[in-house]
């Protein structure tokens, strides 16, 4: 995968953030919202978008597009260097492949133990029974 190749691809629009600033609030645009669309593309290989796909499935919309927003900070340009980082780590992440699952047998000594839990049920049931033939 080309990173760089990727954060050429992102766009971003800009919009104005709530929280504390007082007017300077009300006047710049300071919330981001990154957009990449995954399903076209260049930079990634068919595999790494299909492993992209399966693990931001959540994340991603229906025309294969996944955002991002950040209002964290007052400043839109750290907002967007926030942006990026995060995009990176949660790209980076998906791409890691899944770790094979390793097949176990049960231990001797927990089969054991059931079985000697279920025969001491059935002894204390046993011992509930009465006996009506005396």
């Amino acid at each position: 995968m080309n990173l760089e190749g990727v954060i050429g691809e992102l766009t971003f629009k800009f919009s104005r953030s709530g929280g504390a600033g007082g007017q300077h609030v009300n006047k710049v645009s300071s919330k981001v919202l990154l957009q990449w669309d995954a399903a076209l593309s260049t930079a990634v290989s068919v595999e790494e978008k299909a492993m992209v796909f399966t693990a931001l499935a959540n994340r991603i919309n229906k025309e294969g597009i996944l955002q991002l927003e950040c209002d964290i900070d007052r400043s839109q340009v750290r907002n967007k260097e926030i942006a990026i980082d995060r995009f990176k780590r949660i790209l980076t992440a998906a791409l890691v492949p899944a770790k094979p699952r390793k097949k176990t047998k049960t231990p001797y000594s927990s089969v054991l133990k059931r079985l000697d839990r279920k025969k001491q049920q059935s002894q204390l049931k046993a011992s509930r029974k009465k006996n009506f033939d005396e």
